[in-house]
Formats: C-alpha cells, structure tokens, sequence
C-alpha cells in the first residue's frame, strides 16, 4: 500500500477522502482497505469508550447513493465483523437514522431482545462531488468530536487489530421504515387534525427534490401514509452520479429546481434535501426560497411560541434583521456563534447546561438541530416540524410564510471568497483579520460589533449594513460576506477592503476586483 497520510483523511468531526478516480486527477486516498481500518479503530474507541469488548459491540452501518458506497460498505461490515461485532447493514439510509439507530431498541441482539446499537457508521461525503466519500460515526450521545477523529484515525494506523476467534455476524435490517414511521408519528401528533388524524396532510400538494440521494424515502415513507399527493416529485431515485444538481440546499441550481418544480406544479410546498439528508430547505407556494434566514426565522418563530423566551443560536453570517426578527418580533435571545454545524450545536447545548434554555441550534447552510431531538442535526426532522405548522396554517385559512412576514431582509447580501496563497495559511489570516480589526476601529462609519466568537464582524452605517471576515474552517480561504440595505453598498464595502486589503500580498482579491 503507498503511503497514507492518515489526518488529511480527517474533516473535522468526519472523515472525507477521494474514493474514486475521476476528478482532476485526484489520488485516491480513501480505499476498501483504508476504510475498514478506520471502521475497525472507531470499534477499538468505542469498546474502550463504552467499557466492553469489542466482540460484545453491536454497530449499524449505512451509506448514501454514491458509487463507492457498496465496496466501501462491504469492507468496512467485513472489518467489523471479523472483531466480532455483531452488525446491522441498513443499506442505503441517512445519517440522522443512523444515529436514531443508538436510541431505537429496533435491533435483534444475541439475547434475542430488542435493542439500540452501540455505534452507528454512516458512509457519505454530504455534497462533495461524486468520487469522494467519508464516514459519519455515532454513539448515543450524538456524533464524535474532533479529539475522537483523531483518536480513531491513529488506531487505524497502528493497525494492531486481532481477529475474533468467532465472527461477528452481519445481518440486514430496514431501519428506514422505522425512521420514518417516527417522524410519520410526530407529524400525526403535531397536527392533531380532528377530523382525520392518520392524514392530517390530506389535500396539500407537496414536492420533494431528493436531488438522487438518499431522501426519496420521505416521499413514499412520511407524505404519503400522512395523505399527501407527492405529484411533482423528483429525483427520488438514488443515483451516484447526480445527474440532475448538486444535492445541496445552498447550491442556487439545486434551489431553482425545487422553485421549479413547485411552481410548475401549483404546490402547496416543496421539501430539498442534501444527499445525506442532514440538511433540508423548503419553498412556499409562491415560489419563495426558505433557506438560510428565512428557514431560521421560520423554525425559530416556532420554537419560541413552543419555548417562549429561549435561545436559538446560530452561525456567524446571520443577518442583522434575523436577530431583529428573534428578539424583537418573537421575544427570545439571538445568540450568534462559530461556523460549523457541530460548533452551533455544541454551543447550545452548552448554554443549556449553564441554565440558559436553548432548544434550538442551527446554521445558515441548513444544518439544524432541536434540543426535543437529541441536538441531531436532521433535515428530514427539521422539515416535518415545518410540515406541522403547514397542516395547521392551511386548517386556519393562513400560511406557513405568514409566520415570517415581518422579517426584514437585506436589500443586498454577496459573499467573496480570498483564498490565502501562503502554506502558514491560519496565521497569514489572523493576522489580516487584526489588522482589519484596527483599521475599521478608526473608521468614522464604521464600528466593531460586540460578542463575535469568529474572524470582525464591522457595523457599516455609512453603508446600512455589516461585513464579516472570517479564517474558513479547514481551507486557506478567508470567506467575506457583506449585507447591506443601501443600493450599491456592498459595492461600496467591498472597494474600501478592497483598498486596505491590498497590502497583503499573499491574498487573493480576485473576487472583489470585480466591484473596482
């Protein structure tokens, strides 16, 4: 085997690697081989996490739609198995079901009675393009940490794995109909319709665009035992390639094909998930996107009538009328962290335990995690609660987007991307991001904004509106984003950077020379 480099495989809390040949001549550093070892040093973590041995273990394992995924899935089962672990192949699944598979006594155990597993593996590489792919791990206190990663990928390259003097074995289990039966239950019990209970979506016309991942289950699964008609649907059918967009909320073709398909339709609503479905977005009949802010004031507007006064933290890159729609419209408490979904969602559960009632964690790219729901972040959840509030709005001649109606937007929002062209990346930008800091100090107009956890978030009042400069979590890119409510503002914000940044040689500017 050639040499690995075990910690390029680590993508914060995943594993992300190129599983297949095909894109710019990428070497392929995520093989069956390598795979398994980590499968098995992530059994190795969780026997001595969990104080039993590793041939007591009971692991799920599932897979998105991606080509790899079969061979990928094999090895790492085989892997397993020979350690002894008993395992449960769920097929093609999604990553919240793969945790839910750590809290549903659904599996058979060798006592014969019905059980969580102790772990769950989820191959995917959410959005990434179609040769790469990676691992999700979870126990029943939610999906590993950094630390954990790291732990698991130095026991991989150890390599000192002794076989069970008896294999574990590998049986197959349709998890996915249990998944979706709970959030079938959920949305029955949100609704509560009088008069029809097990169809409380009973005349609501809604789209699904699985976008060939592994969500096509919600439309046969969860809407149409609720009562729906799904016509319209599309690209339900897993497909590896994903022929028709990026499965990827945040992607502007993808959005445009859900916003087609609804309009086309004459929808009540459209559901989009990303390939794993961890993350999910919506359309109203009007065509109007709910992602982003939209999507957090929506499900915000939610809690908070369900947890009057909470705290719903967020991302960075929210927007100024996003915090003045929570606080001030819904009465609860803003609370704007890091990016990365695991730090939003650390970050609530955090206050929680300091006495601070947060029950919602969520970011801007879709990720969104419920204190009612383990903190998973589960797009399929995510939706069905929007899916609630859809029946019950239609039942009292309103509409879901009336709950957000006062949400103010900005009239102007663009983010630019400064790649960083020095290797001492993480140093090079925070010492860009100080020197900023300063100079918008001096600035008459402009004024440093208080509580920011990441990069300088600049009050731009000349500009009515706000910057942020940030390192990017694992890239040399130093993402911008800009908002304001004057025409030709981010213009306007962008030349003035564009000015200070100048001076930094090992900067790329190329996207904001186009405002020059």
């Amino acid at each position: 085997m050639t040499e690995i480099h075990w910690y390029q495989l680590q993508n914060g809390s995943d594993i992300r690697g190129v599983a297949l040949p095909g894109v710019a001549d990428e070497p392929v550093n995520l093989t069956p081989e390598i795979a398994q070892r980590i499968a098995m040093g992530f059994a190795h973590w969780l026997s001595e996490q969990r104080g039993q041995p590793v041939g007591e273990l009971a692991i799920a394992v599932g897979r998105d739609s991606r080509l790899s995924g079969p061979e990928l899935m094999a090895s790492i089962m085989a892997g397993l198995a020979s350690l002894g672990v008993r395992v449960y192949d769920l097929g093609i699944a999604s990553t919240p079901a793969m945790f839910m598979t750590t809290v549903t006594p659904a599996f058979a155990h060798a006592d014969g009675d019905l059980n969580p597993c102790d772990g769950g593996i989820m191959l995917t590489a959410s959005h990434l393009p179609f040769n790469r792919n990676g691992c999700k791990f979870f126990t029943a206190q939610g999906g590993l940490e950094k630390q954990n990663i790291r732990t698991i990928l130095d026991l991989a390259a150890a390599h000192t794995f002794v076989p069970a003097a008896t294999a574990g074995a590998i049986a197959p289990q349709d998890f996915m109909t249990t998944y979706a039966g709970q959030l079938v239950a959920m949305i029955r019990a949100g609704v509560n319709d009088p008069q029809d209970y097990d169809h409380p979506l009973k005349g609501l016309n809604i789209v699904v665009d699985a976008g060939n991942g592994a969500g096509g289950f919600y439309v046969s699964q969860v809407l149409e035992p609720l009562g729906a008609d799904t016509t319209g649907s599309q690209f339900l059918e897993p497909d590896g390639m994903f022929p028709n967009h990026v499965p990827n909320p945040e992607n502007a073709a993808a959005m445009a094909a859900i916003v087609d398909a609804v309009l086309t339709q004459k929808a009540d609503f459209g559901i989009i998930f990303d390939t794993d479905v961890d993350r999910g977005a919506a359309v109203d009949a009007t065509g109007q996107e709910l992602n982003r802010n939209r999507l957090i004031a929506l499900i915000a507007a939610i809690t908070l009538r369900e947890h009057p006064g909470s705290t719903v933290v967020t991302d960075s890159i929210t927007s100024d009328g996003l915090t003045q729609f929570i606080e001030g419209e819904l009465k609860g408490v803003h609370h704007r962290f890091k990016r990365g979904y695991k730090n939003v969602i650390n970050e609530a559960v955090r206050l929680n335990a300091t006495g601070q009632a947060s029950w919602l964690a969520i970011e801007t790219s879709g990720h969104g995690a419920m204190r009612e729901n383990y903190f998973l972040d589960d797009g399929a959840y995510l939706v069905s609660k929007l899916l609630v509030e859809l029946a019950r709005a239609k039942g009292e001649g309103r509409s879901l987007s009336d709950l957000i109606a006062s949400l103010a937007e900005p009239l102007e929002s663009q983010e630019f991307r400064l790649t960083i062209k020095t290797p001492e990346f993480k140093t090079y930008g925070q010492q860009v991001i100080d020197d900023l800091t300063s100079f918008a100090a001096s600035q008459e107009d402009w004024a440093i904004a208080p509580q920011n956890y990441e990069g300088v978030r600049v009050a731009c009042s000349g500009e009515q509106g706000w910057f942020l400069l940030r390192l990017s979590l694992h890239d040399p890119v130093m993402p911008l984003n800009v908002e304001t409510n004057l025409a030709g503002g981010v213009a306007t914000i962008g030349r003035r950077l564009f000015a200070f940044l100048q001076a930094y040689p090992d900067l790329d500017l190329t996207s904001l020379k186009t405002l020059e």
